[in-house]
């Protein structure tokens, strides 16, 4: 029993001699684990990961495919991608804000204020001016005297709902030509008589040559990343 009081004498004598700088350190470093948690939150709905996402599963039905590629490949590619077009906003994050908060220059406030500066640019250059409208009017906010005073909740909301409506837009003209080819198959198979063979059989071949001849991947992705600023 008369260890205890020495123990707690002994926890006490370390925590007194620790220096306010290992004890920042530490705060800050559990601040970070911390945040690290919302990354996937931020990959999702503040990057183009959504766009790309949706763009290939929807190349990926219009070629009639079920599981190729898979589901893996296509969320891969996507994240790479993102990266890609995010690498000078990342940069610019990780100098402004994310190095001088781990050497103790500025406080967590101003590394949030930093972080989020280059995010909203971002988000703002690259969202159409309606979807902003729509989640200010959902968001029931104010309209500000200028851009830059809107919530970063209210740009986040409209940039996936900008990356919805493109990715959809993107889907529609992907669908068209491959649409054209099973329309071209089934009436052949209809005027020769055979009904009972599905349409998707014979165009499937046909349209994974049309996607290969065209270097169908890299005019998508080409375009995908040129899309943004």
């Amino acid at each position: 029993m008369d260890q205890i009081p020495a123990l707690s004498e002994a926890a006490s004598g370390a925590i007194a001699g620790s220096t306010g700088d290992e004890v920042s350190t530490a705060v800050r470093l559990l601040i970070l684990l911390t945040a690290l948690s919302f990354v996937p939150a931020m990959v999702l709905l503040m990057t183009p990961f959504t766009r790309f996402v949706v763009v290939f599963a929807l190349l990926r039905q219009a070629l009639g495919l079920q599981q190729s590629p898979p589901n893996q490949v296509l969320v891969g590619l996507s994240l790479l991608l993102s990266m890609v077009v995010m690498q000078p906003t990342l940069t610019e994050v990780n100098d402004t804000a994310l190095q001088p908060y781990l050497d103790g220059a500025i406080t967590s406030e101003q590394a949030y204020t930093e972080a989020s500066g280059p995010m909203r640019r971002f988000m703002l250059h690259n969202m159409q001016r309606e979807e902003l409208a729509t989640a200010i009017r959902v968001g029931r906010v104010e309209r500000p005297e200028t851009i830059e005073d809107l919530p970063i909740t209210v740009v986040t909301t409209g940039f996936v709902l900008s990356e919805l409506r493109a990715a959809f837009v993107i889907g529609v003209k992907i669908y068209l030509p491959f649409l054209v080819v099973d329309l071209i198959v089934a009436s052949v198979l209809l005027g020769m008589g055979m009904m009972m063979l599905p349409p998707v059989v014979i165009s499937l071949p046909f349209k994974l040559l049309v996607f290969v001849l065209m270097d169908g991947w890299s005019l998508l992705v080409t375009g995908l990343v040129g899309g943004f600023s």
